[in-house]
């Protein structure tokens, strides 16, 4: 009679400890209720990029003076700069400086080790295409200055930061 009394209790012991986990889980699921949803609706809604944000490069093209340091301090020698010497005047002319964000990093040390500062990180981040060769920009298409998200009437911006619901 003993086995059959202590197998009844283990499987009341078992029933009690399957009903405290179920309770723990359900716990943590109720937890989640007073969060903020974290998806946003991609298109009509954007985040804030913070400060430091690495997105695509800006060029100004009249600043720079063709030194190549970016050349040399980029990990994968990305940047493409053509320039003839004028021998008259003993310098550099900048003819032509492309990058093809299809294999650019985005680590920032040709914009951090830039003696004029012509190259600084924006906040664009939207660069997809169809065709590869079309992330290939010139000195043309990396002068161009983006719109900022929080210019933009058409999109609801949203902030990176967290926020606590206050109810």
């Amino acid at each position: 009679m003993f086995p059959m009394v202590t197998g009844f209790m283990n499987y009341g012991q078992q029933t009690v400890r399957a009903a405290r986990y179920i309770g723990q889980g359900f716990m943590i699921t109720l937890s989640h209720v007073n969060r903020l949803p974290v998806t946003i609706q991609y298109p009509y809604e954007k985040l804030i990029t913070s400060g430091r944000f690495r997105g695509r490069i800006h060029f100004e093209f009249d600043k720079c003076i063709a030194c190549e340091v970016c050349v040399r301090v980029c990990p994968i020698d990305l940047p493409v700069v053509d320039w003839k010497l004028e021998t008259d005047i003993r310098k550099k002319r900048l003819l032509n400086y492309s990058i093809d964000f299809g294999i650019c990093i985005f680590c920032g040390n040709c914009v951090e080790y830039c003696p004029t500062n012509c190259l600084a990180m924006t906040e664009e981040y939207e660069l997809s295409t169809y065709d590869r060769h079309e992330l290939n920009y010139n000195q043309i298409a990396l002068g161009r200055l983006p719109m900022s998200v929080i210019d933009d009437y058409t999109i609801r911006t949203i902030s990176n930061s967290p926020q606590i619901k206050n109810e």
